[in-house]
């Protein structure tokens, strides 16, 4: 399942805030409350790379995930250039 961090800015209060969801959706501000914000920008986490050790794992968000991402992994490589090769050879179907 994809997995967004979205950004946001308050209309009213001016604040911003991130929030992580299956979706570019509106928010609520966790400051004063005022409803129906669109996300400014959205970065995709649906698949990450990360550092782990002396090497790169690669995850993506799992079909099942609901309120969080549940990554499963798909492979440990030993550069960053290798795990994002594996990436863009990698389809989920």
């Amino acid at each position: 399942m994809v997995w967004f961090l979205n950004f946001y800015r308050c209309d009213r209060c001016r604040k911003v805030w991130t929030d992580e969801w299956s979706c570019t959706c509106d928010d609520g501000c966790p400051h004063c409350g005022f409803r129906d914000m669109t996300p400014f920008k959205s970065e995709d986490l649906t698949e990450l790379i990360v550092e782990e050790g002396d090497g790169f794992v690669v995850l993506r968000s799992s079909e099942e995930a609901e309120d969080d991402p549940d990554y499963e992994e798909l492979g440990r490589f030993p550069t960053r250039d290798a795990a994002k090769a594996f990436l863009a050879a990698h389809h989920p179907d």
